[in-house]
């Protein structure tokens, strides 16, 4: 059973939860009866939004809804029609026009897409595969947040913090020996640390001056056994240190790996949703504060966990009456750090969104810095950079000025501990009770206690940051990719190179189809031309061949074999690209060549420079093939650069080439020397050339002729040309342009 979840329905006022449900029977439709079924839900959504609609599934009951039902075979057409912001599902039934059936925002075209794709195979009684709906809400069913990315059911707000926690210290599971090694020479530092105390207090003061103890007199052995652990301490400090600042760059190292090697697992329409910057905010920054969980945070926790329990017990020891009265503090700075937490982190992920903002701005305008300059809108950038910058300054100082209030809060709560002890204290050591060297070492043992507890303070703040930056990253690990190599994906060394289309079709979005049922077969060796003009879906067809993105319905086959069958190194080894966009990696010339074969030999550079007709312009430059280029190539032309392409190509010498308008926005001379190119390539290997100057395709073996996503025509030069279509249209509109460019 398909349905469909609609805004509004004929006979209903106001946007209300109706539904459209289409069965082998028929199609049903439920229209809102009582005012509890019509009502509106709301939820807060995102900070930046006061309130947001969204429409919840709830359990259908027969007395809030009517039912209308128009049996299968009444029902002549079924369409959707695309609004500016939403979608209109139109009916046809038998002997009357066409009406409205229903309206839905843009959030549910994807299954009214497929609601009228089931009932257009029911209506050719074709096995539908028609099941349950499986679309994924868009919101929190618990608050009703907004999910931050589309497809993952990922809540900021509900997600189980513990359970973030639980899989930072599974991965810290790779650096235990490291760990364990810091944490036994911290234990050691700090057990070195809580003798001193003792020592200088009760033990000088009390036994070596006051003439009484173990110690009477022995003023210098005390002196020493204090250096002697202030040396020790020292020195199992220094031994930390260095162990922590080891981890630190291992940890890293390892976490920006993972990071960048999970994104490069994921398909290409990830990268088409999501800006550079933000993705680099999640490689360099939230690594960095995930970082210092495992330098910072694990063993800081335990060692001063350690130490304020030990102190504890120290102090319990000298004088219970006094440590309680000193204690009295903590619960009212327990209070107000849970109070505190959930905020800071709420503050901190605002934080976030701010700096991937700017950084996202940032990025943007340094990869357009040429369109830019060209246009004269630098003014407009700093503009632009000023307000995501001032955004960001706006959300690091609520977050700054939240922490500057409550921490120094917390340490004036913690410092009145040592007010009662000097208060309390000292009257009892005028009364005679205590001692004045017990005084001294309780002193320096509450003193050392803030420390522990000044860090269980701070870690609130850095737990918030790091468990955000966590989320975060685990959420780029966990992403799943939309094209997927199947487990016994078929492997093949070579191919033939033959490549069929089966009736594709394939759309970016929704109800949008770029390409509808498009079939044509390439034989092995052959060169097929695909012509049309622009957005009629010639690129979006050898993006499904490469497997960059996978058919709506339809397949494509290599060798007879489905391209989804087979495993992504024999697509990538046999599949070359040669596009209009050609980009320059920063590096040399040779660097950017041997790119498609890293452990190539410098003759094999040259020579596949000389067959793309690069050797010549690479010799005159400065340093020849150590030349360096920055991002983008900008010191080359593009012709230059479109044959540093053409031998990339060559040296990977794939056995299916595709040349996705490899000579456009060129001049003559250089379509030339690109096309000659460009032949010496295509030599012996399967090739789709998909071209707007018909001069490209005169070699070609077959050509097809693409307009609106379908194959309008196929055949040879001559019988495109005797048919008198859309092909024979194109030529001579070409050989127009070319007369007068001539003439000009």
């Amino acid at each position: 059973m398909q349905w469909l979840l609609c805004d509004r329905m004929p006979g209903t006022s106001g946007f209300t939860i109706s539904y459209a449900v289409l069965s082998r029977r028929g199609l049903y439709f439920f229209r809102p009866r009582s005012r509890q079924a019509m009502r509106e839900k709301r939820f807060k959504g995102y900070i930046l939004h006061k309130k947001e609609t969204v429409y919840k599934q709830e359990e259908l009951k027969a007395e809030d809804y009517e039912t209308d039902f128009r049996p299968l075979e009444e029902i002549e057409r079924l369409s959707v029609v695309n609004l500016v912001a939403s979608g209109m599902l139109v009916m046809q039934e038998r002997g009357s026009e066409e009406r409205m059936a229903g309206i839905f925002t843009n959030g549910h075209m994807e299954p009214a897409s497929k609601l009228v794709s089931a009932f257009e195979k029911l209506k050719q009684g074709k096995e539908t595969g028609i099941q349950e709906d499986e679309r994924k809400e868009a919101a929190c069913p618990t608050c009703g947040m907004l999910y931050p990315e589309r497809g993952r059911k990922v809540c900021p707000r509900c997600m189980k913090k513990h359970a973030i926690f639980g899989r930072l210290l599974r991965l810290a599971g790779r650096y235990k020996g490291t760990i364990a090694l810091i944490i036994v020479f911290m234990l050691l530092n700090s057990l070195t640390s809580l003798i001193i105390p003792y020592l200088s207090g009760t033990v000088l003061f009390d036994q070596a001056l006051g003439g009484t103890g173990r110690f009477a007199g022995q003023i210098g052995l005390v002196i020493l056994l204090i250096i002697l652990c202030r040396t020790l301490a020292l020195a199992f400090g220094v031994v930390f240190g260095i162990q922590t600042a080891k981890l630190a760059a291992n940890v890293g190292f390892d976490l920006k790996s993972d990071v960048f090697a999970s994104l490069q697992r994921l398909s290409l329409a990830f990268f088409q949703k999501r800006q550079t910057g933000q993705l680099m905010t999640r490689v360099n920054n939230d690594a960095a504060d995930v970082q210092y969980f495992f330098t910072d945070g694990i063993p800081y926790f335990i060692v001063n966990t350690m130490n304020i329990i030990g102190i504890a017990a120290i102090l319990f020891t000298l004088n219970w009456q006094l440590t309680l009265l000193c204690l009295m503090p903590l619960p009212l700075m327990i209070f107000i750090m849970r109070t505190v937490f959930p905020r800071l982190w709420r503050l901190s992920w605002r934080r976030h969104r701010r700096i991937s903002a700017m950084n996202a701005m940032i990025s943007d305008s340094m990869r357009g810095a040429r369109v830019v300059k060209a246009f004269g809108k630098e003014y407009q950038e700093v503009e632009r950079f000023s307000r995501s910058s001032r955004y960001y300054a706006r959300a690091e100082q609520r977050f700054n000025k939240m922490g500057s209030t409550v921490f120094p809060t917390l340490n004036m709560i913690i410092q009145a501990g040592g007010i009662i002890l000097w208060a309390f204290g000292g009257w009892q050591v005028i009364q005679g009770n205590f001692t004045f060297g017990l005084i001294m070492s309780f002193l320096h043992y509450l003193t050392m206690l803030y420390n522990p507890i000044q860090f269980m303070n701070n870690i609130v703040g850095w737990w918030s940051n790091c468990m955000s930056a966590a989320q975060r990253i685990f959420e780029i690990q966990d992403a799943v990719p939309d094209i997927q190599e199947k487990e016994d994906a078929v492997r093949r060394e070579t191919i033939e190179g033959e490549i069929r289309a089966i009736h594709v079709t394939f759309g970016y979005e929704p109800n949008r189809p770029v390409l509808k049922n498009v079939s044509l077969h390439v034989k092995p060796g052959q060169m097929i031309g695909v012509v049309g003009r622009s957005g009629a879906g010639k690129s979006t067809l050898v993006n499904l061949i490469s497997r960059l993105y996978d058919p709506d319905e339809g397949r494509i086959t290599i060798d007879g074999i489905d391209v989804r069958d087979l495993s992504f190194d024999t697509l990538r080894r046999n599949i070359g690209i040669v596009s209009q966009e050609v980009f320059v990696f920063m590096g040399t010339i040779a660097e950017n060549i041997a790119y498609a074969k890293p452990d190539c030999t410098l003759e094999e550079i040259v020579q596949a420079a000389k067959i793309a007709n690069a050797h010549d312009f690479i010799s005159n430059l400065p340093d020849g093939y150590d030349t360096y280029v920055g991002a983008g190539g900008y010191i080359l032309s593009g012709g230059e650069k479109q044959r540093l392409s053409i031998a990339r190509a060559v040296l990977h010498n794939p056995r299916i080439l595709i040349l996705d308008e490899a000579t456009a926005s060129l001049d003559t001379e250089t379509e030339l020397e690109i096309q000659d190119a460009l032949e010496k390539l295509m030599k012996g290997r399967t090739t789709i050339a998909i071209a707007h100057r018909l001069s490209t395709l005169r070699n070609a073996d077959y050509l097809v002729v693409i307009e609106q996503g379908e194959v309008a025509e196929a055949g040879t030069h001559e019988e495109l040309m005797e048919l008198n279509g859309i092909y024979a249209g194109l030529v001579r509109k070409h050989d127009e342009a070319l007369k007068m460019r001539e003439v000009i």
